[in-house]
């Protein structure tokens, strides 16, 4: 999916996950790549990811400046932080502490919504 002029922040947003998640996935880099991302909130230390997980897709290891949630949508995932493993599925929501560690890889596919909150030097 290309990129598009929409707000990120500013007046109230409203996205019907449930419904329209699949048109917030960029199918084809979703095929090519094995996951495919859209920010759907950026304002001030907020930001909000939708994040798609093909079949066998992966995140590598990385960290986030302040505190994370993962809800997953659809699908499993499993995720991977400070040598503990949760295997994830729709409805589960997971919290995280800023600075810490963490992957993710689905191995038959799934999406889940990251909210980040940054810290100041995020």
């Amino acid at each position: 999916m290309p990129t598009i002029d929409r707000p990120l922040g500013g007046r109230p947003l409203h996205y019907r996950l449930g419904r329209d998640v699949s048109e917030l996935i960029d199918e084809a880099l979703l095929e090519r790549t094995g996951r495919s991302a859209r920010t759907l909130v950026k304002d001030g230390p907020l930001r909000v990811t939708l994040t798609a997980l093909g079949a066998g897709g992966s995140i590598a290891q990385h960290q986030a400046s302040g505190p994370i949630t993962v809800h997953v949508l659809s699908g499993e995932i499993l995720f991977r932080a400070g040598g503990d493993e949760w295997q994830l599925e729709s409805g589960d929501l997971l919290s995280l502490d800023a600075g810490a560690e963490h992957s993710v890889s689905s191995p038959a596919g799934g999406v889940f919504l990251l909210p980040v909150a940054l810290t100041p030097e995020g």
